[in-house]
């Protein structure tokens, strides 16, 4: 399943808490998951300073795993909106004969 995963604020932290070294193993980690196949693209969103994951996991509760495995969020600097995706049907219209 493919899961677009949406960075969203944590309301009281501060910009601060975004250290050099914690932003350093955040980029390690996300590599790790990269290569395991998990992680399949992370964006930036070009109107905020906010991630944009798209996963590539087995359902929603493989996808908090996953999320949760990564630094800022396991200490509570940010966190997620997930947006579970299916396959666009549409294409059968081409093939339906109607």
């Amino acid at each position: 399943m493919r899961v677009i995963a949406i960075e969203k604020a944590v309301p009281g932290v501060k910009e601060e808490a975004f250290t050099p070294p914690v932003l350093r193993e955040e980029a390690a980690r996300a590599w790790e998951l990269y290569q395991a196949g998990e992680l399949r693209e992370l964006h930036f969103r070009a109107d905020r300073e906010e991630a944009v994951l798209f996963l590539e996991v087995p359902d929603l509760p493989a996808a908090r795993a996953v999320l949760a495995r990564l630094p800022l969020v396991q200490r509570g600097l940010i966190d997620f909106e997930l947006v579970p995706l299916a396959p666009y049907p549409g294409f059968a219209r081409l093939f339906s004969g109607g």
